[in-house]
């Protein structure tokens, strides 16, 4: 997302004395020219970044952007960057509060900005359904606070089948999924999600997260989304697609389909999952005219029920 670039790209320039645009798409993995872009949509948004040019040449914050506070206090700097992260768009007042920010933030404030700005991520498609905006559950400040400062918190839960437990967890991330909103944390077990609206009470220890090296919330966020969608449809449907019906199937199916590779007559190979076999076909009969099913029988033999109902309905 591109206001997560330019906080990045603030970051950035809060360190160190001069950046480049090579420096900038190196780091972010994007193109000289987006960086180019971003640096001078920066600049026009009206905070004190400038270029200078020639050899030796880069990108500059006016002054080294090293003044005083001015009355923002850590945990409004964590809120700002909190805010401008992944989990929203940018808007004016974040821009306004963002150029403030940017001229006065001081060195030991810095490390929990940063957290703040990648500890939440927001996922507002719900599972199997439409976008729907998430409301904030009792202890989603507490929990995200620990997250901040990376300390650990005694967490009592109470599970999907009403059984109540006490463990202490190593909070790593807050996502927000459709309605809900889910803890990610290590725990003596390994990475566990916790819906936080069944967190029954969260009590920080004092002691300090212990937090992978390598830990990225986004991508771990990612990977529990997909072993869930596929717990949630393990029937895998084999068949053969028309290369000009694959937008269709990708704008269906989206992470429930695998494309494979091409056969001799230039058909497109894909594995589609689904819930059981009567919802999977039901999906895919209106496909008829580009996806042939192959496989498995009792998916075959459901769309030929339905196309035979279809057939005395509407024949």
């Amino acid at each position: 997302m591109r206001t997560d670039r330019l906080v990045a790209i603030l970051l950035m320039l809060q360190r160190r004395e001069q950046v480049t645009a090579a420096a900038v798409a190196r780091e972010l993995e994007v193109s000289e020219r987006t960086a180019r872009r971003d640096l001078d949509a920066l600049a026009m948004a009206g905070l004190p970044v400038y270029a200078t040019q020639g050899r030796g040449g880069g990108w500059r914050l006016l002054g080294g952007a090293r003044t005083d506070l001015s009355g923002l206090t850590a945990g409004e700097a964590r809120a700002l960057f909190l805010v401008a992260g992944p989990a929203s768009a940018a808007t004016p007042a974040v821009k306004a509060a963002l150029r403030k920010l940017v001229r006065a933030l001081p060195e030991p404030f810095r490390a929990q900005a940063e957290a703040a700005a990648s500890s939440l991520v927001s996922d507002p498609q719900r599972w199997g359904s439409a976008p729907v905006e998430p409301q904030a559950p009792r202890w989603l400040d507490d929990l995200q606070d620990a997250v901040i400062r990376g300390v650990q918190v005694r967490l009592g839960y109470v599970d999907g089948t009403g059984a109540a437990t006490e463990r202490t967890v190593h909070p790593l991330g807050i996502v927000a999924k459709g309605p809900s909103w889910y803890l990610v944390a290590h725990t003596e077990t390994g990475r566990r999600t916790f819906r936080i609206d069944r967190v029954a009470s969260a009590v920080p220890t004092g002691d300090p997260v212990h937090r992978p090296a390598d830990f990225d919330l986004a991508a771990s966020w990612r990977e529990i989304a997909d072993e869930v969608d596929r717990r949630r449809t393990p029937l895998e449907t084999q068949a053969l697609c028309r290369p000009d019906g694959m937008y269709l199937l990708r704008m269906m199916l989206g992470r429930r389909l695998q494309v494979g590779g091409s056969t001799a007559d230039g058909r497109v190979e894909v594995v589609i999952r689904g819930y059981n076999a009567y919802a999977l076909a039901g999906e895919l009969a209106g496909l008829v005219e580009w996806l042939e099913v192959t496989g498995p029988p009792q998916v075959r033999e459901q769309l030929a029920t339905i196309g035979a109902a279809l057939a005395r309905r509407y024949g």
